[in-house]
C-alpha cells in the first residue's frame, strides 16, 4: 500500500471531515423543518464499501449517530448481498428508518448513497435527519404510551427512494400517505438528497487531487492511528473493575424506574462494557436498539477523550457485551421512541459514573441527560393548515475537576440545539411566555453543576395535542465525589386554570390543549463535582450576585455566609464549614446517593415534586 507522509495524512483527514461538514451545512441550510434547519438534528458520514465501517464523520453532526449509521450501512450491505435490497447503481439513494437495522427511533430517517469513482464503488455516503412526523399515535412520533413499534409511525426497510437520480413517485406517495403535514416533507427530502450530492462532488474532487491509492492508504492509516490513540488513553485507566447504575424514570406504561447496570473492566489494554444486569425489556417506548446502545458507549468515550478522531478505529479497543434479555437490546416489535434521545443519555451517564471512579480528572459529574422532547400537533385556523411542532431543550452539564458545569448545554448525545423562539413563534401558533435560566438547579459541589432552563409555551389559537418524552424527572443528575445531584426535570400543564403534573413526571402523550393553555418545563441542572464545602467562597458570592442562588441557599448548600453588602463573611463561613465538635454528637456523612430502587422511587404523584422547584405562581406566570 502507498505510504503517506504525515503532512499529507493530516490534510486528507481534515479534508474528509470537511466533506462531511459541508454535507451537514447543506442539509441544515436547505431543510424545511426547524428541527433540522435551526436545531441541527442531523448528521453525515462516509462509510467503507465492504463493511460499512466509519471512515469519517463531520464535527457538526450528532455524535450518537457515529455508531448507528455505521451499523445501518453494514445492515444495508448485508441485505443487498442477501438479495433483500436492490443492488446499487450510480445515482441511487436508499431511504431507511427501521430502528432494528442500525437505527434509533423512527423519526431519524437515514439516506444512503453509493459513491462511485470512475465507475467503481468507492464508499457509501449516508446522512440522518430527524423528521418532525412519520405517522403513529401522536403528532411528532414521541408516543409515551406505545406498546409496539407500529404505534410509533411508519417503519421503512432500505428501499430506493431515488433511482439513478430520479425520485420514485410511488414510494414518495406511500410516505406522504402515512405522515401528518405530508406536503412539507418534500423540502426535507430534497435537502437530505442535496446534501449527499454535495458530498459526492467534494469527495470526487478530493480523490482527483490525491489519487485512489493515496486516499485508501490515508484511510487505513487514520483507522490505525485512531485505535492507537484510544489505546493510549485507556492505558491511563488503572486495571480493575468499575461499577455504576443509572436510572430511567419509567417506560411510560409501568410507573417504576428502569435500571442501567454497568460493569466496566479494564484489562489487557482494552475496556470491556457489560450491561447484562440491567432491567429486562419494558412495555413502553424506552427500549434501546443495539445500534443505539453501542453508539451511546462510543459517544460517552468521545466526551471523555474528545480529541480521538471520528472513525471506526477509535472503537476497536472498546468491547461491549451484547446485553441480551435487557431493555438495552430491543427486538421487534418493542417500541423504541425514547431510545435515541433519552435512554442513550442514561447509558452515557452510566459510563461517566463508572469511569469517574478511575480517572476523576477526566470525567464530569452527570449532565442533564435529556433532550426534553416536546411535540405539539394541531391545526392553525389562521393559516388553514395543520402543523407538527417539535422542540428539544438544553440543561446543565456536570461539574468537573477544572471548572463548573456548562449552563443550558445541548444534550449529551449531540450538538443539536433549541430552535430560536422567534422562529417557532413565526411558524407555529404559540407564544413563549417565559424562556429563562433555571436558577438553583445546578448541583452543589466544589465545582457546581450548570443550570437548566425554564420555559413556558402557550397555545394561541385552535386546538392541539401535546406529547413529551423526557427523563430525569424522578431523580436529578447524580453528583460525584461528594457533589450533590442536580435538580430533576419538571413538567406542568396549565389547562383552564388548573395545573397538572403527569403521572410519569417526564412522559405523557396526546394531552388536549385549547387556546390559552400552556405547557411549562424546567430542565435538569448538572450534578456537582466534589465537596460543596470546598468551593471557593468568592465563587459562591459571585453566584449569588448573578442570581444563580439565594443567600440562604448558599449558606445551606456551600456553608458560605454573606454580609449585607454581598461580600463573604469569613468568620461565619469558617464556623459553618468547621463547626466545633461536640462530644457524643452524631454527624451525617455525605456522599453519593444509594441505589434508589422501586420502593424509594415512589409513584410519581404530584406530591413527589418538591415545592422548592416551583418558580412563581402556578397559575399566574407571565415570563421574564
Amino acid at each position: 500500500m502507498t505510504a503517506v507522509d504525515p503532512l499529507t495524512l493530516a490534510v486528507i483527514q481534515a479534508a474528509l471531515q470537511q466533506v462531511c461538514n459541508e454535507m451537514d451545512i447543506a442539509f441544515s441550510r436547505s431543510a424545511f423543518s426547524p428541527v433540522i434547519a435551526e436545531a441541527d438534528d442531523r448528521s453525515s458520514g462516509i462509510y467503507d464499501r465492504h463493511t460499512g465501517a466509519l471512515i469519517s464523520q463531520g464535527e457538526l453532526g450528532l455524535p450518537v449517530f457515529v455508531g448507528t449509521m455505521q451499523h445501518s450501512t453494514a445492515e444495508l450491505i448485508r441485505l443487498i448481498g442477501e438479495g433483500k435490497a436492490g443492488a446499487p447503481n450510480p445515482g441511487d439513494i436508499y431511504i431507511v428508518n427501521d430502528p432494528y437495522l442500525g437505527g434509533t427511533h423512527l423519526m431519524d430517517v437515514r439516506f444512503a448513497m453509493p459513491f462511485y469513482y470512475k465507475g467503481e464503488l468507492f464508499c457509501w455516503l449516508q446522512n440522518t435527519g430527524h423528521w418532525p412526523d412519520v405517522g403513529g399515535m401522536v403528532p411528532g412520533g414521541f408516543s409515551a404510551h406505545a406498546t409496539e413499534v407500529e404505534q410509533e409511525g411508519l417503519r421503512l426497510p432500505p428501499v430506493k427512494l431515488f433511482k439513478r437520480g430520479e425520485m420514485d413517485a410511488e414510494i414518495y406517495a406511500i410516505l406522504c400517505s402515512n405522515m401528518r403535514v405530508a406536503d412539507q416533507r418534500i423540502g426535507d427530502i430534497k435537502a437530505q438528497a442535496a446534501a449527499l450530492y454535495v458530498g459526492e462532488r467534494r469527495l470526487t474532487d478530493l480523490i482527483g487531487r490525491y489519487g485512489l491509492d493515496t486516499i485508501n492508504a490515508a484511510i487505513a492509516e487514520m483507522r490505525t492511528r485512531a485505535a492507537l490513540l484510544m489505546r493510549s488513553y485507556i492505558a491511563e485507566i488503572p486495571d480493575g473493575t468499575y461499577k455504576s447504575a443509572a436510572f430511567v424514570d419509567s417506560d411510560g406504561i409501568v410507573n417504576a424506574p428502569l435500571k442501567i447496570a454497568l460493569t466496566v473492566t479494564k484489562a489487557d489494554g482494552v475496556l470491556n462494557f457489560d450491561f447484562s444486569d440491567s432491567s429486562p425489556p419494558c412495555r413502553g417506548p424506552m427500549n434501546s436498539v443495539i445500534a443505539t446502545t453501542y453508539s451511546s458507549v462510543y459517544l460517552a468515550m468521545r466526551h471523555i477523550f474528545p480529541d480521538t478522531p471520528l472513525n471506526s478505529g477509535a472503537f476497536e479497543p472498546l468491547r461491549i457485551v451484547r446485553p441480551e434479555g435487557t431493555f438495552l437490546d430491543a427486538r421487534y416489535p418493542r417500541p423504541v421512541a425514547g431510545c435515541a434521545a433519552e435512554v442513550s443519555q442514561r447509558i452515557a451517564e452510566a459510563v461517566f459514573l463508572a469511569l469517574v471512579q478511575a480517572i476523576p480528572d477526566r470525567v464530569t459529574a452527570a449532565p442533564a441527560g435529556t433532550s426534553g422532547n416536546f411535540a405539539l400537533g394541531g391545526a392553525d385556523p389562521a393559516k388553514g393548515t395543520g402543523y407538527v411542532m417539535y422542540q428539544m431543550s438544553g440543561g446543565g452539564y456536570g461539574g468537573n475537576a477544572d471548572h463548573d458545569g456548562l449552563t443550558n448545554g445541548c444534550s449529551t448525545i449531540g450538538i443539536s440545539k433549541t430552535p430560536p423562539v422567534e422562529v417557532m413563534e413565526q411558524v407555529f401558533p404559540v407564544l413563549y411566555r417565559r424562556f429563562a435560566l433555571r436558577e438553583g438547579s445546578g448541583g452543589a459541589g466544589e465545582r457546581r453543576g450548570g443550570f437548566g432552563v425554564h420555559y413556558e409555551v402557550e397555545l394561541l389559537r385552535g386546538d392541539a395535542r401535546a406529547s413529551f418524552v423526557m427523563d430525569h424527572g424522578r431523580f436529578g443528575p447524580p453528583g460525584v465525589l461528594g457533589g450533590a445531584d442536580g435538580a430533576p426535570n419538571v413538567v406542568r400543564v396549565h389547562r383552564g386554570g388548573n395545573v397538572t403534573i403527569p403521572e410519569h413526571l417526564s412522559k405523557d402523550q396526546g394531552i388536549p390543549l385549547q387556546a390559552g393553555d400552556r405547557v411549562e418545563v424546567l430542565t435538569p441542572g448538572g450534578g456537582g463535582y466534589g465537596d460543596p464545602l470546598a468551593r471557593d467562597p468568592a465563587a459562591v458570592a459571585r453566584d449569588v450576585r448573578l442570581g444563580y442562588y439565594g443567600v440562604d441557599e448558599v449558606r445551606n448548600l456551600f456553608g458560605v455566609a454573606l454580609r449585607a453588602d454581598g461580600e463573604v463573611d469569613a468568620a461565619e463561613t469558617e464556623r459553618l464549614r468547621h463547626p466545633p465538635v461536640i462530644p457524643g454528637a452524631v454527624h451525617a456523612e455525605g456522599g453519593q446517593r444509594s441505589d434508589p430502587g422501586p420502593r424509594e422511587a415512589g409513584s410519581g404523584s404530584l406530591a413527589e415534586v418538591p415545592d422548592s422547584l416551583a418558580f412563581g405562581s402556578a397559575s399566574g406566570m407571565t415570563g421574564g
